[in-house]
């Protein structure tokens, strides 16, 4: 390709967007303190809040980050970027209408942190293809980390993450579940093992296509595999469901790489589908589903159709400001709370905060979907971060994300905005400064050691020339 055959030409490379090879640059600090602090299980209770680590460095990094943003460090603004701040404005009003200022200030506050803390951290500084590759790496060391006390978690059903954890400070609590298959849930440093296994499976696929990039196949695929099973110690449907999403997709990419309309192939497949099961089941899509997709608990399966009906009941009585954190319409016998992500927004801020929410995904999704590259590394980050988010998206609508994983999940879908941004001038990081020691060339003694190629105003050297702009460019 064009990268390739510039550095085969010997054109220099500076540390462009797409220029850039592996792990050129280090991880920004900012980032890589938020996702350890992610998997940091400690409460700090202030006042009627509770506080995380990786929220309280959000409530110092937020308004940084926001005045990098405006300032177009950031990039080009998106819509999904509008769509963020609206959605923690309309939390604000919704909590106004519902309660008064100071809930709408205290727990919007939360919100805003929260939401737009881990979005516009991502943005910020998730800006080349190295800061992608690195957030992958780290994030793999840690479900690395992970494993070992998740084993141990899944034979024995202690939480020993969660008790080493109050040897120290008050942790967030302990979450006892039924056992499947003879093993205990791991619940990890979450508040849930649902939660513990889409934060461990949301990363399967870049696992594979960006951290397993030029490496051999066997380590590849043992990477992939130690994702997978870290997330299948939570034995929750919903994780697995994303991961095993993320693996069909790999092998449809995989097997069919040489056909260029393969992912609009299986748009219309899925569309074909839809349309036969609407036109031959009783059942509505999402019903034949949950009634025929393999899961631990059948029950749960329909516990969600069950959550869905009472909770869109919910929505069209409280369409404009929802019903904030009060107990939405239902049986006794059902819990208050909704495993259902995409749901929620609109039974706690009514209809404007479930369409500001699908916004913030679909904006983001189709802003980096539909960019148009020629770069082969960035098309296959690109692959890597649409299924990630095809897992986020499935496991929305059999659970919900909050702390930890609402953060990563808000983290990782504006990490993906480096591709949309490539070829503009906010791609473009400063030049690679000279080694210590080493002093540019300058004046005759430049033009004396500088190759003959470079130093011949040549047809030849103008096509380098246009070639090292092209990829800065692209």
């Amino acid at each position: 390709m064009a990268l390739a055959e510039a550095i085969g030409r010997g054109v220099p490379q500076g540390r462009g967007l797409l220029g850039a090879r592996p792990d050129t640059r280090k991880l920004p600090w900012p980032v890589t303190i938020f996702l350890i602090l992610l998997v940091v299980p400690w409460v700090i209770n202030i006042g009627d809040s509770r506080l995380s680590p990786s929220r309280i460095f959000l409530l110092f990094s937020v308004l940084p980050c926001l005045a990098m943003w405006a300032s177009g460090k950031a990039g080009r603004i998106r819509i999904a970027d509008i769509a963020v701040l609206g959605y923690c404005l309309w939390a604000v009003i919704a909590f106004t209408a519902n309660y008064d200022f100071a809930t709408a200030i205290r727990s919007g506050g939360l919100i805003f942190v929260e939401t737009a803390g881990a979005y516009f951290l991502a943005r910020c500084y998730i800006r080349s293809a190295d800061d992608f590759k690195n957030v992958v790496a780290l994030l793999f060391k840690i479900i690395l980390v992970l494993l070992p006390f998740a084993l141990f978690e899944v034979l024995t059903g202690q939480k020993p993450i969660l008790a080493m954890a109050r040897l120290v400070m008050p942790a967030i609590d302990v979450t006892m579940m039924d056992i499947r298959w003879g093993l205990y849930r791991a619940q990890g440093p979450f508040e849930h093992p649902l939660l513990f296994g889409t934060f461990c499976g949301s990363i399967f696929a870049m696992t594979h296509l960006v951290l397993g990039e030029g490496q051999p196949l066997l380590k590849r695929w043992l990477q992939t595999a130690l994702v997978a099973l870290v997330a299948f110690l939570s034995l929750s449907s919903g994780p697995l469901s994303g991961v095993a999403a993320q693996f069909v997709l790999l092998l449809w990419n995989w097997a069919l790489g040489r056909f260029k309309a393969r992912w609009k192939l299986l748009w219309g497949l899925l569309a074909g589908v839809w349309i036969g099961i609407s036109l031959t089941s009783t059942q509505s899509v999402p019903a034949f589903y949950v009634t025929h997709a393999p899961v631990f608990d059948r029950f749960d399966a329909y516990y969600r159709l069950l959550e869905w009906d009472y909770g869109v009941a919910t929505i069209m009585r409280h369409p404009i400001f929802g019903i904030g954190f009060e107990a939405y319409d239902r049986p006794d016998w059902m819990a208050r709370s909704i495993d259902m992500f995409w749901l929620t927004h609109g039974v706690d801020f009514g209809l404007p905060g479930a369409f500001l929410m699908m916004l913030i995904f679909v904006g983001s999704v189709a802003t980096v979907g539909f960019k148009s590259l020629k770069d082969d590394r960035a098309q296959l980050y690109r692959v890597a971060y649409l299924l990630s988010m095809t897992s986020f998206f499935l496991c929305g609508w059999t659970l919900h994300f909050w702390n930890a994983t609402y953060c990563v999940f808000l983290f990782l879908l504006a990490s993906g905005f480096w591709i949309a941004d490539s070829g503009t001038k906010a791609a473009t990081l400063p030049p690679r400064s000279p080694r210590p020691g080493k002093r540019p060339l300058e004046g005759k003694r430049a033009a004396k050691e500088r190759p003959a190629l470079l130093r011949r105003p040549s047809a030849q050297a103008s096509v380098r020339t246009k070639s090292r702009h092209s990829i800065s460019d692209a």
